[in-house]
Formats: structure tokens, sequence, C-alpha cells
């Protein structure tokens, strides 16, 4: 594939991936209500949550008094843009074209919780249960610039099971095997670093070891 290919492919890839990712977001943001659960099947319901945090609902609260929220907006954003030059380098070195999807992923995936956190608190409410949120007139939401929050509904609950009541602590305990919540974005995220680590570890390899 030329190089003027691989940047279409990339571009094409890249916005797709943030269209996908927006469209179900909004729909679940607009016609569910927050932790309102639809069972697809046993092992896969949309759960709708939100989160402040990284991919997962991981992370948030506060660190040295300022919140992690407003760090990870902003190292989002800086991330997006040196992943975005890395692929465009990368392909100017003629990287195969699997590695380059496989970078667009991840930056699809960090762009798509980007748009959340930056403009989700300004467009739409934040009713109380069991409404759904609506758009609102801009700068009118729920939120401020770059304190949207991230939405996420995929949930698998592959196995769920009851621990003993003898065992001490977790007595009676419901466990459930797989509990993250995530979105497309993650997921694109996830399944971009997967690959790279499965398929292209090689050449990652061999590019740390040129820079050392």
């Amino acid at each position: 594939m030329t190089r003027k290919n691989k940047q279409i492919l990339s571009i094409i890839l890249f916005m797709t991936v943030l269209v996908i990712d927006q469209i179900i977001k909004v729909n679940v943001k607009t016609g569910m209500y927050l932790g309102e659960r639809i069972e697809i099947a046993k092992w896969f319901s949309l759960l709708f949550v939100e989160n402040n945090g990284m991919a997962f609902g991981m992370l948030g609260g506060k660190l040295f008094g300022v919140e992690v929220k407003l760090f990870l907006t902003l190292f989002r954003v800086v991330a997006v843009c040196l992943i975005g030059w890395f692929i465009y380098s990368e392909i100017r070195r003629k990287r195969p074209t699997g590695y380059i999807v496989c970078l667009t992923l991840i930056a699809a995936g960090a762009a798509g919780n980007i748009i959340d956190s930056l403009f989700y608190g300004l467009i739409f409410n934040n009713p109380p249960y069991p409404h759904v949120a609506e758009f609102q007139p801009w700068g009118y939401g729920y939120g401020a610039f770059l304190y949207g929050k991230v939405v996420d509904m995929f949930y698998f609950p592959l196995i769920e099971w009851d621990m003993p009541t003898w065992m001490p602590i977790y007595s009676g305990q419901h466990c459930v095997f797989f509990s993250p919540i995530f979105n497309f974005a993650d997921a694109a995220i996830s399944c971009g670093i997967v690959a790279l680590l499965l398929f292209y570890h090689k050449l990652i390899s061999q590019y740390q070891i040129r820079r050392n």
C-alpha cells in the first residue's frame, strides 16, 4: 500500500471509530437513565454509567488537591496530538499497514473519550432518576469545559457466583468475573494495544533498541 493510501486509510478509520463511538454514546445518554441496565444476554448487558476517570472507569478523585479529571483530559489531548504526529511519521517510514491501523485505533479511541470530557458537560443536562438526559443550549449543561463525564455502557458479566457462607470476610459475597464497564472507544484502544503486542512486538522492540 502506498504512503498516500495509508494516510487515507488512517483518516477514514479514525473518523469511523470516532463517529460510531459518538453515535452509541449519544443514543445511550439520551435514551437510557443513569444506572439503567438492558440485558441482551446473560453474559452481556447495556449498563449506562458515567465516570471521571480513565478507560473502564479507573482513576478519579483528586491528586494534590487538584482533580485528576483535569490532568487526565489535558493528558489525553496532548497524547492524541503526539500519537497523530507519530502515525504520520511511521507512515513516512513505510511501516506495515496493520501497524498503522493499530496506532490509529488507539488514537481514535482516546479522541472519542476526549470529546466526552471536553463537550458533554456543556451540551447535556444531568436529570435525576428515572429521567434521561437532553441536549441543552451550548454552555448550559451539567458541567464546565474539560469536565464532562465519559459515557460507558458495555458490560460483560461472563461468570457470576456467590462465595460460600463458611468463608471468612467474603462470606456470601456476590462475585463477577470481568466487571469493568466500557465504551466503544475503550474497546478500540484495547484492541489496538493488544494487536500491537501480539503482531508487532518485534517492530516495537527494534524501535526501542534504535532509540537507546
